[in-house]
């Protein structure tokens, strides 16, 4: 990325069919038993070097409380980078690199995220990639496709109301049978 730029990502991991959890909320078909054999294998030196360059996170609060949960179990997945939640309620917070957000997200974009981060990162949910994708505020898509069909659950593209062109900027394959689509969205 060029020095001075900034780029909002929306990030999700989904099923072949669209959604990004069960109606339970639960993730667990997340680990699945697939192996694809022409695949690629990233290192943890690699995920280290790709994780080093986002320098901020941004997510709602249902995905923020439930990383807090699956926390007890595997640990913080976030690490120490600064991490937006946006909310209107009161929600625990442990860590000093969590912040609370509450309005417009035009504001929270030109007034704290540009002016102190170039790579920005929407993590979740569903509904938050919604409205950054209707008002214009996300520059790329990138969507981790699972090997499973569920079937039913909690779609991530549901009712975006509006035509988007989108400019495929990479494919990726993973030995895990997860596909990576990277897309640069057309404003």
């Amino acid at each position: 990325m060029a020095a001075g730029s900034f780029k909002i990502t929306i990030h999700m991991v989904s099923s072949l069919d669209g959604y990004i959890a069960k109606k339970d909320n639960s993730i667990s078909w997340f680990e699945t038993p697939d192996n694809y054999e022409k695949g690629s294998v990233i290192t943890d030196q690699e995920a280290a070097e790709f994780l080093k360059a986002i320098d901020c996170y941004v997510m709602g609060s249902r995905t923020y409380e439930h990383a807090l949960e699956l926390s007890e179990s595997y640990g913080w997945p976030y690490g120490d980078v600064p991490t937006i939640v946006l909310t209107h309620r009161t929600l625990p917070v442990d860590r000093s690199n969590i912040e609370f957000y509450a309005g417009d997200l035009h504001k929270l974009i030109n007034e704290r995220l540009k002016p102190n981060y170039t790579n920005v990162w929407l993590v979740g949910g569903a509904e938050l990639a919604k409205d950054f994708i209707r008002l214009n505020l996300g520059d790329e898509i990138r969507q981790s496709i699972l090997p499973i069909i569920l079937g039913d659950g909690i779609p991530f593209f549901d009712q975006v109301g509006q035509e988007k062109v989108l400019h495929l900027k990479n494919v990726t394959a993973y030995k895990s049978g997860m596909v990576e689509l990277h897309y640069e969205i057309r404003n």
